[in-house]
C-alpha cells in the first residue's frame, strides 16, 4: 500500500478514535467533539454506528464502555472499527481511559483528560496515540459549548499532530438534541484534505434514559474531502437505584 493510501486510512482511523464514549446527553458516540462528563460509576453503555461517505468510504464501529473507580472515577471504553477508505479494508481497535478534574455546571468550566491508541486488529501494529483535554461551559441546563484540544502521534508515518475542536449542543426539546461542531488537527501532511478542518451536525432523538438513536450530516471527516452520513445508536446500562443523569448532570 503506498503512503498517500496508509496516511488516508491513518487520517481515518484518528478521527474515528476520537468520537469517544461520553456522558449521556452529551456529544458522544459518532461525535468528534468531547464533553467534560463522565457517565456515573457503575454504569455502562454501547454505542454502535455506521457511516457512508459520497466517495464510498465507509466504517462501522462497536464501542463499549463502563465507568470504574479503583481510586478515583475513570471511563474506560474500546472501539472496534471496520473501516473502508480507498477500496482498502481494515479493523482496528482504539481502547481510551478518561476521567473527569472539574464537574461541569451552569455557568461555569468543566475539564477532563482522555488518552489511548490505537491498533491494527490483524496484525497487533500500534497505528496511534493520542491525549486529549476536553472543556465544557455549560451556557444552561439546555445548552453548552464544548472545546477540546490535544496531540496525536500518527505512528504509521511519525508524524505529530496538534488536534482541536468546538462544538455547540442544544438541547431544544424533552427527546431532541442539536449538534453543530467542527475539529481537526494542524501539523505536515503530503495530503492538503488530512489537515483541513472537519465538519459535522445531527440531531439526536432520546425518547428515555437508556436509548438515544443520531443521524448525522459530515463534510471531510477523515481528511477526504467527501460528504458523510451517519446513523448511531446508544444503549445505556445505568447504575440500578442511582440518581437519573439528567439530575446527576443537567439536562444535557
Amino acid at each position: 500500500m503506498g503512503l498517500a493510501a496508509r496516511t488516508g486510512i491513518t487520517a481515518a482511523i484518528a478521527a474515528l478514535v476520537a468520537l469517544a464514549a461520553q456522558d449521556a446527553r452529551a456529544a458522544n458516540g459518532a461525535y468528534a467533539v468531547d464533553a467534560a462528563d463522565i457517565s456515573e460509576v457503575g454504569s455502562c453503555k454501547v454505542e454502535s454506528w455506521m457511516s457512508t461517505a459520497s466517495n464510498t468510504d465507509f466504517s462501522a464501529v462497536a464501542n463499549p464502555s463502563c465507568v470504574i473507580d479503583p481510586f478515583r472515577p475513570i471511563e474506560l471504553s474500546m472501539q472496534t472499527i471496520r473501516a473502508r477508505s480507498d477500496g482498502d479494508w481494515s479493523t482496528t481497535v482504539a481502547p481510551k481511559a478518561k476521567t473527569n478534574f472539574i464537574p461541569t455546571g451552569v455557568g461555569r468550566w468543566g475539564l477532563s483528560a482522555y488518552g489511548g491508541g490505537s491498533f491494527d486488529a490483524a496484525t497487533g501494529e500500534a497505528l496511534s496515540a493520542f491525549a486529549v483535554i476536553p472543556a465544557t461551559f455549560r451556557l444552561s441546563e439546555t445548552m453548552r459549548i464544548n472545546v477540546n484540544g490535544g496531540w496525536l502521534w500518527d505512528r504509521t508515518v511519525d508524524r505529530h499532530y496538534l488536534t482541536y475542536g468546538i462544538g455547540f449542543d442544544w438541547k431544544f426539546t424533552d427527546t431532541l438534541q442539536w449538534t453543530i461542531e467542527a475539529f481537526g488537527q494542524a501539523g505536515a501532511s503530503e495530503i492538503a484534505s488530512v489537515v483541513q478542518p472537519r465538519f459535522q451536525t445531527g440531531v439526536r432523538y432520546r425518547p428515555n434514559e437508556i436509548f438515544s438513536v443520531d443521524v448525522i450530516y459530515g463534510r471531510n471527516i477523515t481528511g477526504e474531502n467527501a460528504n458523510w452520513i451517519t446513523i448511531g445508536t446508544t444503549i445505556r446500562f445505568p447504575v440500578r437505584g442511582g440518581e437519573p443523569e439528567h439530575r446527576r448532570t443537567g439536562h444535557l
